[in-house]
């Protein structure tokens, strides 16, 4: 039951953050709308675990660093320059390949046996991407879109390799509440020097739309939602847990076709029901090879 609700609540939120993302596209730089975004989160964070009697101190802080490098700022650059070239709803999906790469990246990191059932999984899943994307990269041909490919495509690798930093830091003994809260601030303290060093505009946008975006982004996106998520990684590993990933897409172009006018198209359905079916596949329970075995040498 547990990580069922894990499952949806990561689900809905980052289902409905990347509308949130595109709400902040054109008021102030991209780094620094992630930093205040990380900014809030990491001190909302940190003062919710004060008052809790929880705040602690993480016993080791290399991978701390790079889950903050991957997770909490890297990434999120290369996500919000996509969303200024397409639509918020197609990001997402791209961002559903973290299940190929957590897979790919847990074999590296950790020696991980890659099943045929993940495979298959990815296979289909990344079936669905090609369908999405069908029309805008062959009948209208749109170099935004393959821009925006290349864009969201890195910052699902950053994504990745974060998810591989977090389960080093669960190794360590490193929870991932106390990961994330000093991983956030720590994210924080890198996008504001790079905002500095590049000569970015600090200047705090007045619109209601985009504060309330900001607000939503840090708590809950962040906040809520990377605890959610890690949780899960923690508790049913990295590739499974990055399932989410094909499933709240469909939330995202949703919201999408609500808020920025995505247009469906039969490619579209087709591309939605393949990363559906892929994610029935990645949850499936087939019978191990070795109970086969046992049962036909019985009969």
């Amino acid at each position: 039951m547990m990580n069922f609700m894990l499952f949806t609540s990561t689900v809905i939120i980052w289902g409905t953050t990347w509308i949130a993302i595109t709400l902040q596209i054109g008021h102030v730089d991209v780094i620094v709308s992630i930093f205040y975004r990380f900014a809030l989160a990491g001190v909302v964070f940190l003062f919710g675990l004060l008052l809790l009697g929880r705040l602690k101190l993480p016993n080791q802080w290399r991978f701390v660093v790079l889950q903050a490098l991957c997770l909490f700022s890297f990434n999120f650059i290369c996500f919000y320059q996509a969303t200024s070239v397409m639509h918020s709803g197609l990001v997402s999906v791209i961002f559903s390949l973290a299940t190929i790469f957590n897979a790919l990246n847990a074999r590296i990191f950790f020696g991980d046996k890659i099943r045929p059932q993940t495979i298959l999984a990815g296979l289909i899943g990344a079936t669905g991407l090609v369908l999405l994307f069908w029309r805008d990269l062959t009948i209208n041909y749109n170099s935004d879109v393959i821009q925006g490919v290349g864009w969201a495509t890195t910052g699902t690798l950053f994504f990745s390799i974060g998810n591989m930093m977090s389960r080093k830091n669960s190794m360590y003994g490193v929870n991932p509440i106390t990961a994330n809260s000093w991983g956030m601030c720590i994210g924080a303290i890198i996008l504001v020097t790079i905002a500095g060093v590049t000569g970015s505009n600090f200047a705090i946008p007045n619109s209601p739309t985009y504060i309330w975006a900001l607000i939503y982004l840090a708590i809950i996106g962040s906040v809520v939602g990377f605890s959610t998520y890690l949780m899960m990684v923690s508790r049913i590993g990295s590739d499974r847990a990055a399932y989410t990933t094909v499933l709240f897409p469909v939330v995202a172009l949703i919201m999408s076709t609500l808020f920025e006018g995505f247009e469906w198209h039969t490619t579209a359905f087709l591309g939605i029901a393949f990363t559906i079916i892929g994610n029935l596949v990645m949850f499936a329970r087939f019978p191990q090879r070795d109970k086969l075995l046992i049962t036909s040498s019985k009969s």
